[in-house]
């Protein structure tokens, strides 16, 4: 997990109301230029760009998340291994631009085909997902193009 400026416990207390103050607030650190959020119970996914000493919110995006047998994880974690497509075993589906959070959870789009052809389910904003944050295509693949290892993820 990413550590955070001074070693110490966010507060969460704005998390849900004023995104943007959360993350200057608690002065987040990012090695790139960009820090992502995602928050759970609204369902959003939020981007941030390095302003002069400051983040600026550049993206808002709605975003499918984990149903509750198979939650999407919460803490601080960094931008990982990335694949332009990825299936698991036995599955009839696949995502493309998966951008690893932490273990077996990624970012990536909705669900296609195997062929990668046809949107197999490419519902946003609901919490139907094995844990994985579904994203539109476009801003996975945005996320895939530009946010590089070591990226800071909050989620929450």
């Amino acid at each position: 997990m990413r550590k955070i400026k001074n070693n110490r416990q966010l507060d969460y207390s704005k998390f849900n109301t004023d995104i943007t103050a959360f993350v200057n607030d608690n002065n987040i650190e990012s090695p790139s230029n960009y820090l992502i959020v995602t928050s759970i119970k609204e369902r959003i996914t939020y981007i941030f760009e390095k302003g002069d000493d400051m983040w600026v919110l550049i993206y808002r995006w709605s975003c499918t998340v984990g149903k509750p047998s198979t939650p999407t994880i919460k803490g601080i974690f960094a931008v990982g291994v990335k694949y332009p497509a990825i299936t698991s075993e036995g599955s009839k589906v696949s995502a493309k631009y998966a951008t690893n959070i932490v273990g077996e959870y990624f970012y990536h789009s909705i669900l296609y085909d195997l062929t990668g052809t046809y949107v197999y389910d490419g519902r946003l904003g609901v919490a139907i997902s094995h844990g994985c944050i579904r994203l539109d295509t476009n801003n996975a693949r945005w996320i895939f193009d530009n946010a590089s290892q070591g990226t800071t993820i909050v989620i929450n």
